[in-house]
């Protein structure tokens, strides 16, 4: 555990919580990141999390989950995660936005075509109830969420750069070849993408930072 109180991540093996998490409304905002961990793996630590993410987003606390965040978001509040039936889903992939993405202030000022930078091998497979679909892709219908007014799940990586995109492809070559895939292929569809600084600085507007 970090001196801070924050949760980290000991010789990329072993996940160490908090013991005491802070009460659910004390943070301005919540932002849950990528982990190599898998939801599906139920630990102690993860249902905890959830847990107290559900009682953020009842508090109405402004959430954004990334990635693992976005499927512990949506196990955190009914939905639910597998490994994706689809196959691994690595490199800079198109989104399409539903209708309800022009509306939703966490998309606004982000129009089509817009292309992100993906790396995940399991999904949201169904939205918690009540969830509105945002975003999908090609191998995931379910890239972006928005349940309520203030919480949102992106399966894409608004903080990748095009070089960060490269080099989970690189670590994920062995897996896209089994399924039958080019890594180089698509490591020529790699390139940067204005669409996740914009989506960042959305939310932390929302969250009143800026």
């Amino acid at each position: 555990m970090a001196a801070d109180g924050r949760i980290r991540f000991d010789a990329l093996t072993s996940w160490t919580v908090p013991a005491a998490l802070p009460p659910a409304d004390e943070p301005g905002a919540v932002v849950i990141t990528g982990s190599g961990a898998m939801v599906t793996a139920g630990d102690a630590w993860m249902q905890r999390s959830a847990d107290w993410l559900a009682q953020a987003v009842a508090a109405g606390r402004p959430v954004l989950g990334i990635c693992f965040g976005h499927q512990l978001l949506a196990h955190a509040l009914g939905g639910r995660v597998l490994d994706n039936p689809r196959g691994a889903e690595v490199g800079t992939v198109p989104l399409v936005l539903e209708p309800a993405a022009a509306q939703d202030p966490l998309f606004a000022g982000l129009t089509e075509p817009l292309r992100v930078h993906v790396s995940h091998l399991q999904s949201v497979t169904a939205l918690p109830p009540g969830a509105r679909r945002l975003a999908s892709s090609e191998q995931d219908p379910n890239q972006a969420f928005v349940y309520g007014e203030r919480a949102w799940g992106v399966q894409f990586h608004p903080e990748f750069s095009a070089a960060v995109a490269r080099a989970y492809l690189e670590f994920h070559s062995a897996t896209l070849r089994a399924q039958g895939r080019d890594p180089g292929a698509l490591a020529a569809t790699i390139g940067d993408t204005p669409a996740g600084g914009g989506l960042l600085r959305n939310f932390a507007r929302l969250a009143g930072v800026v």
